[in-house]
């Protein structure tokens, strides 16, 4: 089995729990997720298997959408439902027109400073590990892109938003300065990713009624990425990793003349293009 699968992760479960239950039911060891989910998070999780694990970090940095409620007046240590409450502010008179003002003005580049429950490590320690002992510890802005938001719905002081973000934005700090914007605090009661790139939770399978047959290919995976063909001795050339001249693009997918996937190579400053990963 090698390529992806596409998991509908249920609430309460960790993403590796997922991937454990994925080996125990395959009876596999490399077995691997792109893109954590918060045990308190629901929906996509792409899973990827055998060879597909070597495609990870290229689908990792696919685009992201999520759906997701953010609670106005009550702010949590870890942003989310099920932490413990650290401030209580009032929230003022907010329109549906402000709303979508201050949801607009996160669109583009930005930073942002991840949240200290999170999976990043400091010295090889998990953040959330420390947060969990009462430490806090100087983290560094991270660039982030949102691509797309828009409100999906307003009502009390409950606001439901879809985002579509780059690789390495926390949804739960977006709706904390979301509510920092509209003058008050506020936490995420819930969490959906419901897109990874091309890839829809609608295509996906619960963990207890997937089957080999939900298989992706590699090749598929990474229809995304321009492609180029290489034939008879260039095959080996590019097997044992080989620099090339290509004609195009700077990353591309290289294929066999049967349409078998056998690396992603980038171009470099000089116009050489390198291997970046083996795939065969």
């Amino acid at each position: 089995m090698d390529g992806i699968i596409l998991i509908n992760k249920e609430a309460g479960v960790t993403s590796r729990d997922v991937v454990n239950a994925l080996e125990k039911k395959f009876q596999m060891t490399k077995i691997g997720h792109t893109g954590t989910l918060d045990p308190f998070a629901t929906g996509l999780l792409v899973i990827t298997l055998g060879k597909g694990t070597k495609a990870g970090p290229y689908l990792e940095a696919l685009d992201k959408t999520y759906v997701a409620t953010l609670k106005l007046g009550v702010k949590t240590d870890t942003g989310d439902l099920t932490g413990s409450v650290v401030e209580e502010k009032s929230v003022g008179p907010i329109s549906g027109g402000q709303v979508i003002q201050v949801l607009n003005s996160f669109l583009g580049d930005s930073t942002q400073i991840p949240p200290m429950y999170s999976a990043l490590k400091k010295d090889g320690v998990p953040l959330y590990k420390m947060a969990r002992e009462g430490e806090v510890v100087e983290r560094e802005p991270r660039p982030i892109h949102i691509n797309a938001i828009k409100l999906k719905k307003f009502a009390g002081n409950e606001i439901t938003f879809e985002a579509r973000v780059s690789k390495g934005t926390y949804i739960r700090t977006l709706g904390e300065d979301i509510a920092e914007k509209l003058g008050t605090v506020g936490h995420l009661t819930s969490l959906e990713r419901t897109a990874v790139g091309k890839f829809s939770l609608e295509d996906a399978h619960s963990v207890s009624y997937v089957t080999p047959s939900s298989l992706i290919s590699v090749r598929e995976a990474l229809d995304f990425m321009e492609k180029v063909v290489v034939k008879g001795e260039d095959i080996k050339r590019i097997m044992d990793g080989k620099p090339f001249n290509f004609t195009k693009g700077s990353r591309l997918l290289v294929l066999d003349d049967k349409n078998q996937v056998l690396a992603i190579y980038e171009k470099d400053e000089t116009g050489v293009y390198k291997s970046l990963r083996g795939l065969f």
